[in-house]
């Protein structure tokens, strides 16, 4: 893959990211029907980031703090535990009615029940990340950082992190750091801020030199036509997926890497799972085939996480779509909505089909 990484870095990966708390009944059981449940320091970006960090590369988070918070305590030594380096101001609560850590309620669902997942995101302190809160001259110029991750769902959660996102990639692209820019439309974001934040995604767009998204995101972010969502044989769209990830090269040259994953649910444990990449003018298409999912959030972010650390070690394009589309699998296997691989050798017998007993 030709995208030449900036050396000599402290971290091989930079995630911006809000983070929050995920709570799951146990069992893949109803939330209302429930009354045990697991608690989980989550963010879209860390599950991307996880991939690299288990796998022993140094990664390092970009975030916001409640002051003395007890979830605060509990982020950040889920953080320390996943091997991630964090910095990020303290933010006063303000008092009861003030900031916190957002919450994200789920339940995995089971067979023909689907998941459901209640976002509670109100007080939500990293709505506040600001760029005045940290030294990007110091980060990106002495520390050093070789791919930074964005995510529109960081890009789109307020204005003042709208922002925050468009400024570190202006940092990056001035410092020689390659961008990466998942577009995680979210409708709810949106809202009201349509033309604002279509600005503000197709600038970031257009330094990105790794640009993922599916048909609704290409389409609702930078308005460029794509297939239809949903439908029951997503094989049979492979090639208009390809052919809006070529509109998409042509609205955005500076890319060098394009991706999309393909989804397509049989039921909640069961899913057709494929990938498309376009390295330069080389594709790579993974057709959907089945994995057993055990709780199928974070399988997109695992991908997007497989992806990057295969860019990071110098990989040519179809090992990169490969490693990708093993680890959003691989993430789907666990109940944390983060993959945590114990080796490459793991991610690759998922790519192999291999489920045999390692003694």
């Amino acid at each position: 893959m030709n995208i030449p990484l900036k050396p000599n870095c402290k971290y091989a990966l930079l995630v911006p990211t809000s983070m929050g708390l995920r709570v799951t009944p146990e069992s893949g059981q109803p939330v209302h029907s429930s009354d045990l449940f697991h608690l989980q320091a989550t963010s879209a970006e860390t599950n991307v980031a996880s991939i690299s960090s288990y796998l022993g590369l140094p990664v390092k988070v970009l975030t916001t703090f409640v002051k003395g918070s007890p979830f605060a305590h509990f982020i950040k030594a889920n953080l320390r535990s996943r091997g991630m380096d964090f910095e990020g101001p303290e933010v006063e609560q303000g008092g009861p009615w003030g900031y916190r850590h957002q919450i994200n309620v789920a339940d995995s669902g089971y067979g023909s029940r689907g998941p459901r997942v209640w976002n509670d995101r109100a007080g939500e302190v990293g709505r506040t990340l600001n760029v005045k809160d940290f030294d990007l001259d110091r980060i990106f110029g002495e520390e050093g950082v070789q791919i930074i991750h964005l995510s529109g769902l960081i890009g789109a959660l307020s204005p003042e992190t709208s922002r925050f996102c468009l400024e570190l990639a202006r940092a990056a692209k001035k410092y020689g750091t390659r961008i990466s820019f998942d577009l995680n439309y979210r409708a709810s974001f949106w809202k009201g801020r349509e033309q604002e934040l279509h600005d503000i995604f197709s600038e970031i767009a257009s330094y990105a030199d790794i640009l993922i998204g599916n048909e609704e995101d290409f389409q609702l972010c930078l308005g460029i036509e794509g297939p239809e969502a949903g439908g029951k044989d997503i094989s049979a769209k492979i090639d208009s997926f390809k052919e809006m990830i070529r509109r998409v090269k042509v609205q955005y040259p500076g890319g060098q890497v394009f991706a999309t994953t393909l989804r397509q649910v049989n039921h909640t444990n069961s899913h057709n799972w494929g990938a498309i990449l376009l390295d330069g003018e080389d594709w790579t298409v993974i057709p959907p085939r089945e994995i057993h999912v055990l709780d199928r959030i974070g399988g997109g972010d695992g991908f997007v996480g497989g992806l990057l650390y295969g860019i990071l070690n110098g990989w040519d394009g179809e090992k990169c779509a490969q490693f990708g589309w093993a680890s959003g699998a691989l993430a789907t296997t666990f109940l944390t909505d983060y993959a945590q691989p114990a080796d490459e050798e793991q991610v690759w017998s998922i790519w192999q089909g291999n489920a045999r007993v390692k003694r």
